[in-house]
């Protein structure tokens, strides 16, 4: 691709195009109502650039899949949603404990469990921090439009394979099913990231040991002469598993801080007319695209209000929310739910602002006039 050129998209579409151009070339999935479209479309573009799809046999199949070919040196994605997302979880901690790079895309939807197939949600929030069991920290990133979906495709692989995690990447129905004319980068300008391999004679026999300074392990392929195990289990540097508290500790303090102590690396926003803001809404994914439309009403009727727009859900924009509500009044979280994320800002911004929240769980967008009601109610 040359220069920057215009293309009518849709919001699964630039998913499926970001992941190719991060380097995709293996998806493992099952088809799921709203995210079908991402399994559609890498078996239609996926054999044209070498990589290589297939349609499993369920969910836990299809996470099981794509930890194994990342093992193998592939770039690997899975799309989901919903019950497909909940049965992954047990995947998803092995990754995490085993250091895997992949990337999960979730289009919700609806729930609990079957809940609303074709209607947008976000209901998923706490799924995606807590869901599966232990103390880990998690990536997960939430676009809100089509363009930003394509570009924060490519940045959930670039951390997958910088920080060997898996990472998570959340869209609603809305975004992942609309269109709109988008202006594509040229690719030669796109900066991707390869996971770091090993060379020394020593890291062939320590798979887990880290570089002084460094907190993330190299990663050699399955096959390339490298003794290399891998388990779910506490392990120490040889890959081996081990109960020595010591060790289990020594691991997991890494596993959470390679990630908490790189927020300034990892966490994304947007904030939108905050200069003078003496109040805040705190909205992501299709919401923030009300949220705005909803700040542009009440800033003509003369009230200083603006949005901060979290791109990285997890880890969270702790200290810009932290200085949001330092000068700031109140900070309304609007979000399509009962108020998972409400909890998290309340949690850090609670001492300084009144925190207050507006939310449903009905498979209905927030509108605009709904959240202009609830500003000027409140």
């Amino acid at each position: 691709m040359g220069e920057e050129t215009f293309k009518l998209m849709q919001g699964n579409e630039a998913c499926v195009e970001g992941a190719i151009t991060a380097g995709l070339n293996f998806f493992a999935g099952y088809p799921i109502t709203p995210s079908t479209e991402i399994a559609e479309l890498s078996a239609a573009k996926l054999p044209r650039v070498g990589g290589k799809f297939i349609q499993m046999e369920g969910e836990i199949a299809s996470i099981s899949a794509i930890i194994g070919a990342s093992l193998t040196g592939k770039k690997a994605m899975t799309a989901t949603s919903g019950p497909g997302f909940s049965l992954k979880q047990e995947g998803i901690g092995y990754a995490v404990m085993a250091e895997v790079p992949c990337v999960i895309v979730n289009v919700q939807r609806g729930g609990p469990s079957t809940g609303l197939p074709t209607s947008p949600a976000q209901g998923d929030i706490m799924q995606t921090r807590w869901g599966t069991h232990g103390e880990h920290s998690i990536i997960v990133l939430y676009p809100s439009t089509v363009r930003e979906i394509f570009d924060t495709t490519i940045k959930a692989f670039n951390l997958a394979e910088k920080y060997r995690t898996p990472v998570i990447l959340l869209m609603d129905e809305v975004i992942g099913h609309m269109r709109e004319k988008v202006e594509m980068p040229n690719r030669e300008k796109i900066a991707i990231y390869n996971r770091k391999k090993p060379s020394s004679s020593l890291e062939k026999y320590l798979p887990y040991k880290v570089s002084e300074g460094d907190m993330v392990p190299k990663m050699a392929n399955f096959g390339e002469g490298y003794r290399y195990h891998t388990t779910g289990l506490v392990h120490d540097e040889t890959g081996f598993p081990t109960n020595n508290g010591k060790i289990a500790e020594e691991l997991i303090n890494r596993l959470v801080h390679k990630i908490e102590n790189n927020l300034d690396d990892i966490v994304d926003y947007e904030e939108y007319k905050l200069q003078d803001a003496e109040e805040v809404i705190i909205s992501y994914g299709s919401t923030a695209r009300s949220a705005k439309s909803a700040i542009d009403v009440l800033r003509k009727e003369g009230r200083k209000i603006g949005l901060f727009k979290p791109i990285t859900i997890w880890p969270t924009a702790k200290n810009q929310i932290e200085d949001l509500s330092k000068r700031t009044s109140r900070i309304s979280v609007i979000e399509m739910n009962m108020g998972q994320y409400f909890l998290e800002i309340e949690r850090i911004a609670g001492k300084y602002s009144k925190v207050d929240k507006y939310g449903r769980s009905n498979g209905e967008l927030i509108t605009p006039k709904e959240i202009v009601s609830f500003i000027k109610e409140g």
